[in-house]
């Protein structure tokens, strides 16, 4: 992996995944995250959740050919009632941390949660945020909102939410 040509911001392509295979992309960049490097249990990582019908996931890619094609992220969005969703699974590769990547997968899920799930123009979006994450979190304008922390697969965690609205559209 060291000759991966490191993306931009503006080299990211976020896309919804729409396949097995591009779920299995997803699984890749989770088990190299989560269970490589954070000795996740697999069996822990990859749940009945991802194949719930509700259940939207993304891929952060770069390149344009599809055998130059390169996942650097992903993440999911999970229904947890009308109005209210849960983004977990955040996962960016350790290479392409610090690029603007992880960012760019999380506007794009709060972007399908305020347009496909909100009730009266509005969504809460909760997370569990691992502790050492929290600041990236706090940046895109979460906040805590317990003072709770707890331990998820021996990492620290702390429960995470913010509200987003739908702009007023000005008619002219």
């Amino acid at each position: 992996m060291t000759d991966l040509q490191l993306p931009t911001v503006n080299d990211l392509q976020i896309v919804r995944v729409g396949s097995a295979e591009e779920l299995a992309l997803a699984f890749h960049v989770r088990c190299e995250v989560f269970v490589d490097e954070q000795a996740v249990p697999l069996e822990e990582e990859i749940d009945a959740l991802d194949t719930a019908d509700s259940t939207v996931h993304v891929l952060a890619l770069s390149g344009t050919a599809p055998d130059a094609v390169t996942v650097w992220g992903t993440a999911r969005l999970l229904l947890d009632a009308p109005g209210h969703v849960h983004i977990g699974r955040v996962a960016v590769r350790h290479a392409a941390r610090g690029l603007g990547v992880g960012r760019k997968v999380m506007e794009a899920l709060e972007h399908i949660a305020l347009d496909e799930y909100s009730a009266h123009g509005a969504v809460v979006v909760e997370l569990s945020a691992q502790e050492r994450a929290m600041g990236f979190y706090e940046a895109l304008g979460y906040r805590t909102f317990e003072d709770r922390r707890y331990l998820d697969c021996d990492i620290w965690h702390r429960d995470m939410r913010k509200r987003l609205v739908h702009a007023p559209s000005h008619q002219v």
